[in-house]
């Protein structure tokens, strides 16, 4: 009996899913077809190369894999712009003075902020201009290069893009 009624549940879901009441993404029924992302700029103070083109197709891939819309380079239905506003290195804690007389940091923050704008052309009160910000604690001791910002600029992209798909597409 336990076997028919996860059956009947599970079918419930599947059937609520198909019907736009549902879906497993989290977002409601959106009436639009399709998306666009425009390139983000980097305006930020300090400049690392490459940041702007790996976030543009981060929000991109992000909205792809979990929306069916489709992605357009002009005239989309949503429409997501914007630049990067700050990327910095903040030392967070300071380590005892060394045998040379020197003070480090045993941890640094790497904060990244993203000011976007969204245009939902089907539906304007969605649109809003907000920025989303995250940061990558790293040692003190290692560089912000290599894999450590490689690993740093994923981490923190992966958030800011989830932010940027909730509050744009999620409502959440």
């Amino acid at each position: 009996m336990k076997k028919i009624y996860s059956l009947f549940a599970l079918l419930s879901l599947f059937m609520l899913s198909g019907c736009s009441v549902y879906n497993f993404t989290g977002t409601g029924k959106i009436d639009a077809k399709t998306f666009q992302v425009n390139f983000f700029q980097n305006n930020a103070d300090l400049i690392e190369p490459g940041i702007d083109r790996t976030f543009t197709l981060a929000l991109q891939d992000l909205i792809m894999n979990q929306t069916n819309l489709n992605l357009v380079s002009n005239g989309g239905d949503l429409v997501y712009e914007g630049e990067i506003i700050d990327y910095r290195i903040t030392p967070m804690t300071a380590t005892a003075v060394d045998a040379n007389g020197q003070a480090g940091a045993a941890q640094n923050r790497l904060s990244i902020r993203v000011n976007v704008r969204f245009m939902n052309k089907k539906k304007e009160t969605d649109d809003f201009e907000k920025a989303f910000e995250f940061y990558y604690d790293f040692p003190g001791r290692d560089l912000p290069t290599g894999s450590v910002l490689t690993e740093a600029i994923r981490v923190i992209f992966e958030r800011i893009t989830q932010d940027i798909f909730n509050e744009s597409l999620a409502k959440w």
